[in-house]
């Protein structure tokens, strides 16, 4: 506790830098990125097999699947809305850490 006590305004900022350095760092990872995804190729892939095999083998034999893709993009959106809070906490965090460690103290009289 006094190792803490002693270097609490370096460690605050340390803490303070790295967690801003992280939240920017995943932002910016996270950013959507322009082209097609691999899953969104394979997916179309599976799909166009699908539809070929099917078309291939009686009308009658053919079964209708669930859509799930509209499913799908309300679940994408979450994950982003949940990685952009999860960044923004964390920065904010950051940002108070440093805050903190340049406020400057009373000092104690023991």
């Amino acid at each position: 506790m006094e190792y803490f006590l002693k270097y609490q305004q370096t460690i605050l900022r340390v803490f303070g830098g790295f967690l801003l350095l992280v939240g920017f760092v995943i932002h910016f990872w996270t950013l959507p990125q322009k082209g097609v995804s691999q899953n969104e190729r394979a997916s179309a892939n599976l799909a166009r097999m699908d539809a070929s095999v099917q078309g291939k083998g009686s009308p009658n034999q053919s079964k209708a699947k669930a859509d799930s893709s509209k499913f799908l993009k309300e679940l994408k959106g979450e994950q982003a809305k949940q990685v952009e809070y999860l960044t923004i906490l964390v920065m904010i965090l950051g940002i108070g850490s440093l805050g903190y460690s340049f406020i400057k103290k009373k000092e104690q009289e023991a």
